[in-house]
C-alpha cells in the first residue's frame, strides 16, 4: 500500500500531454492553447476617440473658444482631412483621430450654432483619446498553456487569430462493472442499484475537457468484461469502477492481467478509495477506481483529474490546497490519510457526521474535501485544517 502521493506521482507518470491540433476560432472556448499565438494587427489601429464630440488642437483649448467645423469622423468613417488652426471635427467613440488633432472636447462642454462651437468653461486635461496601440500591437504573445476563457477568445478574436491550437481532448472511457449495477432509467430488482459513479465522473471530466465515452455495464463475469475492454480501443484512458479488490467477484485486475495491463501500484494509503489500482494497457493508461460512489468521485478529483489536465498540457502542478478553521473538535486519525467531506460555512470547516463512503447525499451537500494526514493527532476546534475545494 503507497502514500496518496506516491500514487499520484505514479498516476500521472502514465500519461503525457497528447497532441496539437487546430481548431476555428468560434470552438476553441473551453479548450487548452497549445502553442503560443502572435498578434497580427494592432489594437487599436489608430489613434481613436473615446468619447462623441470635437476634435480639435489642444493649444487652442481655453474657455469661450470658437472653432469652425470641417466635417465629421465616425467609426468606419473618418475624416480624410487635416486639422487646422480654427477647426474642429465633430468625431464619435471609436472613430479615427484626425491628422492634425490632438484633442478631443466632449459634446457636453460644446455649445454649437451651425458650423460654429464654443467652448465652455469647466473642459478637463483629459484628451479623450486612445491611443494607437493602447490595447496590444501587432506581435504581442499569448502564451500557452492556457485553459482559453471567453475573454480569451475575444483577445483572439481582436487579434485576427481565425485558427487556434489547441490540444487534443483526451477520450477517456468509463466502465462500470457489477452484477448490481443497472442504467438510471431502468426497473433496478430487489438486490440492485442504479449505477451513478459513471456518470457523475463523466460530468466531472468533461468539465475539465475531456471527451467521455460511457461504455456499457460489464458483468461479473471474464467475458463481459474483456468485451468491455474491447470497446475501450482507442481511448487514452480507460476508467473502471468497481470490481478492483481481491473478492471472489472482482475480476477487473486478473482479466485486465490478462489482456495485457501493466501494473503501476494496487491500493493506496486513503479513505475513502484504498483499493485503487493503475497501470497501461497498451496504448491506453487505466485507472481502476473503489466501486463505492463517494471513493469513486473522491479519488476521481485526486487522481483522474489531473491526469486529465496533464494530457491537456496543463501540467502536472500539485493540487490547490486551502486551509481555514476547524469548526469542531476531531480524533486523532489513523494509518490512512482521511479526504472527509466537508462544508464551509462563515470561514470554517464543519466535516460532516456521516463519513461513509456509500453516501451520495453527503457529497452532494459537501463543498470542500477536508485532508486529515496519515496518523494525524487530535485536532481541536479552531485549529486550522486543509482543504480542497470541490
Amino acid at each position: 500500500m503507497i502514500s496518496v502521493e506516491e500514487a499520484r506521482t505514479a498516476v500521472l507518470a502514465l500519461a503525457a500531454p497528447l497532441a496539437v491540433q487546430h481548431v476555428p476560432l468560434r470552438h476553441a472556448a473551453g479548450r487548452v492553447l497549445a502553442q503560443d499565438v502572435v498578434a497580427t494587427r494592432t489594437q487599436p489601429p489608430f489613434a481613436a476617440s473615446s468619447m462623441d464630440g470635437y476634435a480639435l488642437r489642444r493649444a487652442e483649448v481655453e474657455p469661450d473658444a470658437m472653432f469652425k467645423v470641417i466635417g465629421e469622423s465616425a467609426a468606419g468613417h473618418r475624416f480624410d482631412g487635416t486639422v487646422k488652426a480654427g477647426q474642429a471635427v465633430r468625431i464619435f467613440t471609436g472613430a479615427p483621430l484626425p491628422e492634425g488633432a490632438d484633442f478631443i472636447v466632449i459634446q457636453e462642454d460644446v455649445t454649437r450654432r451651425g458650423d460654429l462651437i464654443t467652448l465652455g468653461h469647466n473642459i478637463g486635461d483629459k484628451d479623450n483619446i486612445r491611443p494607437a496601440g493602447g490595447d496590444f500591437s501587432a506581435g504581442q504573445t499569448v502564451t500557452a498553456p492556457l485553459l482559453l476563457r471567453p475573454a480569451d477568445i475575444a483577445l483572439l478574436a481582436a487579434m485576427n487569430i481565425a485558427s487556434v491550437p489547441v490540444t487534443r481532448k483526451p477520450v477517456v472511457a468509463i466502465l462500470a462493472t457489477g452484477d448490481e449495477l443497472v442504467q438510471p432509467g431502468e426497473t433496478p430488482e430487489p438486490d440492485q442499484i442504479v449505477a451513478s459513479n459513471s456518470f457523475g465522473l463523466a460530468a466531472m471530466l468533461e468539465g475539465l475537457g475531456a471527451e467521455t465515452r460511457l461504455l456499457p455495464i460489464a458483468r461479473d463475469t471474464t467475458a463481459s468484461l474483456k468485451q468491455a475492454f474491447a470497446l475501450a480501443k482507442g481511448a487514452d484512458l480507460i476508467v473502471t469502477i468497481g470490481g478492483a479488490s481481491v473478492g471472489d467477484h472482482d475480476l477487473v485486475a486478473p482479466v485486465a492481467a490478462e489482456l495485457g495491463m501493466e501494473q503501476s501500484f494496487y491500493k493506496v494509503a486513503m479513505r475513502p478509495g484504498k483499493p485503487l489500482m493503475a497501470g497501461r494497457m497498451g496504448d491506453m493508461a487505466m485507472i481502476g477506481l473503489p466501486g463505492n460512489p463517494v471513493s469513486a468521485m473522491v479519488c476521481g478529483t485526486v487522481f483522474v483529474a489531473p491526469i486529465v489536465r496533464k494530457m491537456l498540457g496543463l501540467g502536472i502542478a500539485e493540487p490547490e490546497m486551502h486551509s481555514a478553521p476547524l469548526a469542531c473538535d476531531m480524533p486523532a486519525n489513523g494509518a490512512r490519510a482521511h479526504y472527509m467531506r466537508a462544508r464551509l460555512i462563515d470561514g470554517k470547516l464543519h466535516p460532516d457526521t456521516r463519513q461513509d463512503s456509500s453516501l451520495l447525499s453527503v457529497l452532494a451537500t459537501a463543498d470542500a474535501l477536508l485532508i486529515r494526514p496519515v496518523d494525524d493527532p487530535t485536532r481541536s476546534a479552531g485549529e486550522i485544517g486543509t482543504y480542497l475545494l470541490l
